[in-house]
């Protein structure tokens, strides 16, 4: 027997913006909004989705599990997250061919360049 992966779940202290964030950034929709989570999905019958739920503390660590994005524009996709209010981060990359960033409350997400 196997299972089918539902959810990833974001602990955040907004998780309404948070949650839009999100939607945004992948293209996603809200498909549920109620006080204790928010669940973002491609579409409201398609899974996984992300589901943000309520925490009082903030961040302190580096994430041990992050998303990867991967555009068909490594630089301009960039760009527009950093726009939408991403941030760089040094988690100790290095010289590396992608860019390592972090959403409004500071989690940490990678975007690759285009596999070629």
């Amino acid at each position: 027997m196997t299972s089918v992966w539902a959810s990833l779940t974001v602990d955040a202290r907004d998780p309404a913006r948070l949650a839009r964030w999100w939607a945004e950034a992948l293209g996603y929709q809200v498909v549920t909004e109620k006080p204790d989570e928010v669940e973002i999905r491609q579409s409201a019958e398609r899974l996984p989705g992300i589901v943000f739920v309520p925490v009082t503390d903030d961040k302190q660590t580096k994430n041990r599990l992050h998303l990867d994005l991967r555009p068909a524009d490594l630089e301009a996709e960039v760009e527009r997250l950093v726009d939408m209010g991403a941030r760089h981060v040094d988690i100790g990359q290095g010289d590396v061919g992608w860019t390592v960033l972090a959403d409004p409350e500071g989690n940490e997400f990678c975007v690759l360049r285009q596999q070629g």
